[in-house]
């Protein structure tokens, strides 16, 4: 399952200091619009279809939570903020930068301002040669023909030289040197979310929170007091089962794995909830379980303030959590910050994205990821 859609967009740039013109689209669309995960080599082809300079041209997948309509508008400012001039007529010309996007996941799009595949895709080698670099197996959704397919069958017979090759954006972050990073957050905080983007932006394992099956959850926010014991122990149990076995799949010294929750949740949910007669019970079987399990090599907690998580319990509509308290969510925080003060041995590092929307503001992202990368 992707949490992001996945796009490749063609530049070009015939004017001005061309390779500049391309890092300066591929860095402005990194940092505002979506983000730039792969780069193709750069490749130089004659001008088509009217007389001027040899293109730059190269191809970069992207991930976005936009819509192809969306990431357009975002394609559009890219080319603006470039110094894009379109021709009255239509017709073309030179230009500092052109940017097109040619492919959004598997769909086929046709709309007055959009084409996807780009119609034009398959008779064009300045298209077809990056593509081919960050796509290989990418197959045509209407011709049904893979990259190297189009290129065989292609009657575009124009040069097409490799020049050089940018690095990708994304090259600078490396949040794999920890090898497992656990996420955590309070209810609504939006560790799912982030742990989602990162294991696809750093293709890493994602390892995600089965707690939508409990059927305890719904009985315990209807009755705390009755529910709460079966409902910590079960969610105890599931989770000491899901990390046994979806970590025991990875080897932690080499793949690098992103999880949106991390086993000690349990103990901080359970210390609000429990009865003290009860928290002391269920402590001892914690500490049972928790000596057996792989530690993260670093630990993220996502702060967001009680008002703000409101506002995103009431925006994602789960019935079973629109009666949640602020008074319990302040309890959930304050454990979670407690414990964070308390623990040793674990790399912890406290985020506050109260104001930060890291979904739909590729800045927020990118800011977050600056926090990790800085991290040791």
């Amino acid at each position: 399952m992707n949490f992001q859609n996945s796009a490749i967009l063609s530049l070009g740039s015939n004017m001005g200091h061309r390779l500049q013109n391309l890092q300066q689209a591929i860095d402005y669309i990194h940092t505002h619009v979506a983000t730039v995960v792969t780069v193709s080599g750069i490749y130089e082809t004659p001008a088509l279809g009217f007389e001027g300079d040899a293109f730059y041209n190269c191809a970069i997948v992207v991930h976005t939570s936009k819509t192809a309509l969306q990431l357009l508008v975002g394609v559009r400012a890219a080319e603006q903020e470039g110094g894009r001039m379109r021709s009255a007529t239509g017709e073309y010309i030179s230009r500092t930068i052109d940017v097109d996007i040619i492919v959004f996941n598997d769909e086929v799009i046709d709309e007055v301002q959009l084409q996807v595949p780009h119609p034009r895709l398959q008779d064009r080698n300045f298209v077809l040669y990056p593509l081919r670099d960050v796509a290989p197996h990418w197959v045509h959704p209407i011709f049904k023909k893979d990259v190297s397919k189009l290129i065989a069958s292609t009657t575009d017979n124009s040069d097409c030289q490799w020049v050089m090759k940018l690095p990708a954006p994304l090259k600078s972050y490396n949040p794999e040197r920890f090898n497992y990073i656990a996420i955590e957050g309070n209810i609504g905080a939006g560790k799912t979310s982030l742990a989602s983007k990162m294991s696809e932006d750093f293709n890493g394992k994602l390892v995600l929170e089965r707690f939508a099956d409990n059927p305890f959850l719904p009985l315990f926010y209807d009755d705390q007091s009755r529910y709460a014991f079966s409902l910590e122990m079960s969610f105890l149990a599931d989770r000491y089962q899901q990390i046994t076995d979806d970590l025991s799949q990875f080897n932690l010294f080499s793949d690098f794995v992103v999880a949106d929750y991390h086993i000690f949740k349990s103990l901080i949910f359970s210390k609000v909830t429990l009865s003290e007669d009860e928290y002391r019970l269920y402590r001892r079987l914690f500490d049972i379980m928790y000596k057996e399990l792989p530690k993260p090599g670093l630990y993220v907690y996502l702060y967001q303030n009680t008002p703000r998580l409101l506002q995103h319990i009431r925006k994602r509509g789960r019935d079973y959590e629109q009666d949640i308290s602020a008074d319990y969510l302040e309890s959930i925080n304050r454990g979670y910050l407690d414990y964070i003060k308390s623990v040793q041995g674990l790399n912890v590092l406290v985020i506050d994205v109260t104001d930060r929307d890291f979904i739909n503001n590729q800045e927020d992202y990118l800011w977050i990821l600056d926090q990790i990368n800085k991290t040791k």
